[in-house]
């Protein structure tokens, strides 16, 4: 197969996941990190925990020497290794706007990017700068643990979707999936980012604002009636906009949908195994950024999509409104990081009291 050069924002998780992956299988993969991390990089290299994955008949982890790579500290220097067939695009929402402004003087010499962020703003913020054909919307179902820059663990392999209909996805599917990372092809970029952000959405903005894990949130019943409360008001938005539900690869994300519609007795054991169980005992995104003390947190650009697009269609979204109002309060220092912690009768009666 023809190989690939590959211009990979950022060595963390996915970016390590993805961007190493592609390394181990011989395609030609340039990091653009910050200067610290690069020079790390160059150093030492990456480290790939991928045995969990029986194909990769590795029981240890896999090094991608400092040799079979490149880094840059600079999008001017990176682009110096093009020119590129494709570009990953992996970052945490908040830091997409200022990823766009460095790419903005060098439009003209990015290559196609493949949009591996969570959310469903990301792909029209890339292609109000480099052009809606230079934008392929992707999404990353597997579950990526990260010890530090460019050293990753795969904790649980799902696979990777594309959209199809760009000229590059079936090229770019066949050789991922010779790397061994599952990739789908989805012919409704749409169906796929927002199915994808349904199962971001469960047990995670709770989990944040209660400081309680994702079994004992879904155990109990008032948090477990916000969670679908919540679910609904998203899925109504999706059939607002003739947005479909669809499996993401290796996730039951029309069942998860389906549970919606179903007593509280019947979907709660399927929302357990689903969501309690697809992540263990971890922590879900928004615990680990609100506790970690970040000050940026992706509740704007999930459950706040959410609300953004539901003022648009004209469907209401109490629910997430109040999750994504609540967390960023938390975030941005408004409220104590006590305020709610281990208090779901508190955060109920919100929700309620905001919904009549």
């Amino acid at each position: 197969m023809e190989k690939l050069n590959v211009l990979a924002f950022g060595a963390g998780a996915i970016g390590t996941y993805i961007g190493g992956s592609l390394a181990l299988a011989g395609h030609s993969v340039v990091f653009l990190e910050q200067a610290k991390a690069a020079e790390d990089l160059r150093q030492r290299g990456l480290r790939l925990d991928l045995s969990i994955d029986p194909r990769r008949q590795a029981a240890e982890p896999l090094t991608v020497v400092p040799e079979a790579f490149h880094c840059a500290a600079s999008l001017e220097e990176a682009l110096a290794f093009g020119p590129f067939d494709i570009a990953l695009f992996a970052l945490k929402s908040f830091d997409t706007a200022a990823a766009l402004e460095g790419m903005k003087p060098f439009a003209d010499r990015m290559p196609p990017v493949l949009c591996l962020s969570n959310g469903v703003d990301n792909e029209p913020a890339l292609a109000a700068v480099l052009g809606p054909g230079k934008v392929i919307a992707g999404t990353v179902a597997s579950a990526v643990g990260r010890h530090g820059i460019g050293d990753i663990q795969l904790e649980r392999l799902r696979g990777v979707g594309v959209a199809d209909g760009h000229s590059l996805s079936l090229f770019l599917a066949e050789a991922m999936n010779a790397a061994f990372l599952n990739v789908r092809l989805y012919p409704r970029p749409a169906d796929m980012k927002w199915s994808k952000m349904l199962t971001n959405l469960m047990v995670n903005a709770t989990v944040a604002i209660l400081d309680m894990p994702p079994r004992q949130v879904l155990a109990h019943p008032g948090l477990f009636k916000v969670e679908i409360a919540m679910l609904r008001e998203a899925l109504a938005v999706m059939r607002s906009q003739g947005i479909r539900v669809v499996d993401t690869p290796g996730t039951p994300v029309r069942l998860l949908a389906l549970a919606a519609s179903l007593p509280a007795f019947v979907s709660r054991p399927l929302m357990v195994k689903a969501v309690g169980g697809g992540r263990g005992g971890k922590m879900p995104s928004f615990h680990i950024d609100l506790h970690a003390g970040r000050g940026k947190s992706e509740v704007e650009w999930l459950n706040g999509a959410v609300v953004r697009y539901g003022n648009q269609n004209g469907v209401p979204t109490p629910v997430n409104r109040v999750l994504t109002d609540t967390l960023l309060a938390l975030t941005r220092g408004e409220l104590p990081s006590s305020e709610f912690a281990g208090q779901p009768e508190k955060l109920i009666r919100l929700t309620e009291s905001d919904g009549k």
